[in-house]
């Protein structure tokens, strides 16, 4: 039921972060603001598909 998930930076696009969802309860995509160690900042980084 969990699948796994990728978060990628919305300033320089590289997957930096990935984590397990439950898709039934949780339909839309996740965003939170982590540290990109490409861009040496926090940035928004949005769930994409591995």
């Amino acid at each position: 039921m969990r699948e796994l998930v990728g978060f990628a930076c919305d300033k320089c696009k590289r997957k930096n972060y990935t984590t397990s969802k439950n898709r039934k309860t949780t339909t839309e995509k996740l965003a939170f603001k982590k540290f990109c160690p490409s861009c040496r900042t926090h940035t928004q980084h949005k769930e994409v598909k591995l």
